[in-house]
């Protein structure tokens, strides 16, 4: 099977339980750093699939490694290699399908509610609400072609698929103790954030345990369904996925 691209920006914000779920399930990944190396790979040809992580950058940045990144996506999308966007990479896989990303009506920083759409629930075996977490000032549309499948009171746009290619925009693949480190690394910035989504250090940390658990029901039911569709023979199919868990 051809390795997953795992595109890493930050070494705060790896890939967590979505790493746990690889490795359980035998599925060869490659970790890419683009914004420590400068650049990224532009052919999705030698991978499965590609998964894009979250970054304190901005998609509408001009930075070789964005434009690169966007480059491969499309041609992932061209291809139809499955792309896998969390936050910021939610935001590249909606701009390489032409969708616009700007600023959303205020931060997102903290757990929030979500609702899930019918076509996600069915897709992904997941419920009708959920909570997840969330570490965001931007936002995207809706690129043509894909359908909402999560959205939130403080943010429309939470997540998309268009065919195999998903993205959301929160972080399923946290832990508890990534969460912690955020929290630490960001101490000043929560402090100067405002709004009725930004949540205090003391808030985020409340009952930990209990929202991460939850969370991990939430991706490992996400990242089944996404690995399901890639070009391994075991992971044909959901049925068979399901047998793996």
């Amino acid at each position: 099977m051809r390795p997953i691209a795992i595109l890493q920006h930050e070494s705060t914000q790896g890939p967590g339980v979505l790493r746990d779920h690889l490795d359980r399930h035998d599925l060869p990944y490659r970790i890419i750093a683009p914004a420590a190396d400068g650049s990224a790979p532009v052919d999705a040809a030698p991978f499965s699939g590609i998964v894009v992580l979250g970054s304190d950058h901005c998609v509408n940045e001009t930075l070789p490694w964005i434009e690169h990144e966007r480059v491969l996506l499309q041609d992932a999308i061209r291809r139809d290699v499955p792309v896998l966007g969390h936050c910021f990479g939610a935001q590249m896989l909606a701009r390489a399908m032409g969708a616009k990303v700007g600023r959303n009506i205020c931060p997102n920083i903290g757990w929030s509610e979500v609702w899930i759409t019918p076509p996600a629930q069915r897709r992904m075996a997941l419920p009708r609400q959920a909570t997840i977490f969330n570490w965001h000032y931007d936002t995207f549309e809706i690129p043509a072609g894909a359908v909402r499948t999560m959205y939130g009171s403080h943010c429309l746009n939470k997540g998309f698929m268009r065919g195999r290619h998903w993205a959301f925009q929160g972080h399923l693949e946290v832990t508890e103790t990534s969460v912690r480190n955020w929290c630490a690394a960001g101490r000043a910035e929560i402090l100067r954030a405002r709004g009725p989504a930004v949540q205090d250090e003391t808030q985020i940390l409340r009952g930990l345990h209990e929202r991460i658990a939850h969370l991990h029901r939430i991706a490992d039911q996400t990242y089944r369904a996404w690995t399901a569709q890639l070009d391994r023979p075991l992971f044909f199919s959901l049925g068979r996925a399901a047998a793996y868990a």
